[in-house]
This record gives structure tokens, C-alpha cells and sequence, in this order.
């Protein structure tokens, strides 16, 4: 690790960058053990990027082999739910060297291969880990050990509102950080969250999957298609990515599925579909119509609808949905093949499930 030391407020004072799980964790580790000696109110943390300086929450000396400290995962603009989070740590000297971790409440457990900790441990990464031994490590007593508790009260409930459950991960939230900085959600860090579910697919020895935008799409492709729920693989706002990543792995096919208002943006070629990047919904049912022949006035109403449910419902009367849909679903897979070049076949569905477009070879369940 680097020995320069950063000024953690200067650092994230303009607000697109705060600490991960793991940085908060390793924080209040290092408070934990120091508590024992003296009443702290900060620590100083090496990290990969090098030394923040991160304020403690509280602090406790229990005994003097045991401690007690949390540091809040400080908030910053991102609406990742571990914001504000309050991470604890319980920290107890011991005879035999080396630094043991475990996860109390509220750290999930891994319950699934594919992820970087094997089945059985507690959901702190690596990294994490690593920074936890070599900040107290410097700090522990010559020639003794430490054993170290991660505990966190919210976070059984919080990973309900994660992937963690989609990944085997069970009974709390994880530990997570490859810097020590926490980046916005739409940068490379939390893409990756969404390709750890490729990952434990391909552990459990999947070759087709199916990938959906959100919840939305996971629902409907459970109550509609015959395959397992670790076969069914959220991409977020990334289908590009997604469709990269999968392309680097032992994948053989993937069907794309999701309502009609997030998968057409494919067919234009928008693939990040957060609709803050670039929406071009009426452009591609309009331009669509047309190509199938739709009349002018039936373009230009389209044109002008609000939403994608009122230019199903035109399409509807002019009994002309299903093959517009056709040509909607050719062109997304046209453009994914661009991203992904094995089989891709896509299904686009509305709201209750119902499929719009026939082009498709995939089995449905009666």
C-alpha cells in the first residue's frame, strides 16, 4: 500500500465518491483494537489508494484484551442503500498470531459457488480482508493475534434491497472494495455487482441464460419460461456490458426478456438504458411501424403518445402489435449480436406478462 495520506473530506467534497463496506469495516477494526489503549476519535487507514483519514462513530474498551468501535459508511451522491450505514467491529487480542475475521450479524454468508469467498465463509471480499490484517497487524502486541467480528444491525434487512439474495448470499449484506473509495453506481464498480451473477451461474454449470432489466423482468421470466432462478440474470442499466462480459465467458445462449419500455432502447442501439442517458422509446415503436407499413396518421399518433403502454395500445387497434413487435425484436437482436455473437433470441413482454412478439424459439410454460 501507498503511504501518502489522504484527506478523506477534501477527497469526496464534491460528492461523487465516498469509502466502501470494506474501508468502514477495516475503520472500525483498527478503532476496535486501538479503544483498548486509548479514546480515539479517528483513525488513520491505509488503503490500496493510501492513508484516509476516517472519524469514529463509538468507541469502547471492554476489557484490556477487548474492544469495541463503528464507523458510518459516510453518505455521498449515489443511492447505493449502505449509505449512512453503521459498520461495527468487536476486536479481541489473543495468544496465537495472525488476524482471524468473522462475520457477525447482519454479514451474509456465502451459500453459493462463483463468488470470490468460497461457501462457508462470511461475504467479506479480499481485499477487505486484507486491509483489515494490515491495519492492525502494526498495531496488535508482539507476538500475539487478534480475532475480529464484523457486525452489522441493518443488515439483514438492507439485503433485501441488494442482489446478495439472487447471488446465495444469505442472511445480511456483504464486504465489499477493491480501493477503499466507493464510486456512483452507474461507474465500474457497480457494473460489477451485476457480472457476479454470471459468475455463480457459470459455477453451477449454466450455459443458457436468460438476462432481464430488473425485478420486473426477473418475475415475469420465472411465471413464463422454464428455467431456474440462477438462470435468470439481472443486467440493471448495462445490457451492454452485461452482453461484453458474457461474450468473454463459457455462455451458449442468452435470451433476452424484459417489458417493452426498457428492451426496445436495444434496437436503437442505446445500451445504457437509464432514462436520464438517452430514452428513444417512440422513435423506435414509430420508425418500426412504419417499416411494416402502418399509415401515416398511425406513425404520427404514435409520435405523439406519452407512453410505451398508449403506443401498444395503437398498434392494438391497428392489429398491427404483434408485427411490429416482430421487427422491434429482429433489430434488438441484431444490435446485441454486435456486443454478444452467440445465440440471442429475445422475448419483449408487457406489464402482465403477455408476449409481443412471435420470432422467438423459446419454451414456455403452459
Amino acid at each position: 500500500m501507498e503511504k501518502n495520506h489522504i484527506n478523506i473530506d477534501k477527497y469526496i467534497k464534491d460528492g461523487k465518491y465516498g469509502i466502501t463496506t470494506g474501508t468502514t469495516a477495516a475503520a472500525a477494526a483498527a478503532a476496535a483494537l486501538k479503544s483498548i489503549k486509548q479514546d480515539i476519535k479517528y483513525v488513520n487507514l491505509k488503503t490500496p489508494l493510501g492513508v484516509l483519514k476516517i472519524d469514529v462513530c463509538s468507541v469502547k474498551k471492554i476489557n484490556d484484551t477487548q474492544g469495541r468501535a463503528s464507523v458510518i459508511k459516510r453518505s455521498y451522491h449515489d443511492p447505493d442503500v449502505t449509505r449512512n450505514l453503521e459498520i461495527f467491529a468487536d476486536v479481541k487480542v489473543v495468544k496465537e498470531k495472525g488476524i482471524k475475521i468473522k462475520g457477525g450479524k447482519g454479514v451474509g454468508l456465502v451459500t453459493k459457488p462463483g463468488l470470490q469467498v468460497p461457501v462457508g465463509q462470511p461475504a467479506i471480499n479480499p481485499v477487505p480482508q486484507q486491509m483489515i490484517k494490515d491495519n492492525l497487524m502494526n498495531l496488535l502486541p508482539k507476538n500475539r493475534g487478534a480475532e475480529v467480528i464484523i457486525s452489522i444491525p441493518e443488515g439483514e434487512e438492507l439485503a433485501k434491497k441488494t442482489l446478495n439474495p439472487r447471488l446465495g448470499i444469505e442472511g445480511g449484506i456483504s464486504i465489499l472494495g477493491t480501493t477503499g473509495i466507493a464510486r456512483s453506481m452507474n461507474l465500474e464498480s457497480y457494473k460489477k455487482s451485476f457480472k457476479c451473477q454470471l459468475d455463480v451461474a457459470l459455477a453451477q454449470g449454466y450455459e443458457e441464460l436468460v438476462f432481464v432489466p430488473g425485478n420486473i423482468g426477473q418475475n415475469i421470466a420465472q411465471e413464463i419460461l422454464f428455467y431456474k432462478n440462477d438462470q435468470i440474470i439481472q443486467m440493471g442499466n448495462f445490457p451492454g456490458y452485461m452482453l461484453e462480459e458474457a461474450s468473454q465467458m463459457n455462455i451458449r445462449k442468452i435470451i433476452l426478456l424484459g417489458h417493452a419500455g426498457k428492451l426496445i432502447k436495444l434496437a436503437a442501439g442505446i445500451f445504457n438504458t437509464e432514462h436520464r442517458m438517452a430514452d428513444g422509446r417512440r422513435e423506435v415503436i414509430a420508425a418500426h411501424a412504419a417499416l411494416i407499413g402502418a399509415r401515416k396518421g398511425v406513425v404520427s399518433n404514435i409520435f405523439q403518445a406519452n407512453t410505451t403502454e398508449e403506443m401498444m395500445d395503437i398498434l392494438e387497434e391497428e392489429k398491427i402489435l404483434k408485427e411490429t413487435f416482430n421487427s422491434i425484436a429482429h433489430a434488438i437482436k441484431e444490435r446485441s449480436s454486435e456486443k454478444y455473437p452467440g445465440m440471442l433470441d429475445v422475448v419483449i413482454v408487457k406489464m402482465d406478462g403477455s408476449v409481443l412478439n412471435s420470432n422467438h424459439q423459446v419454451k414456455f410454460k403452459d
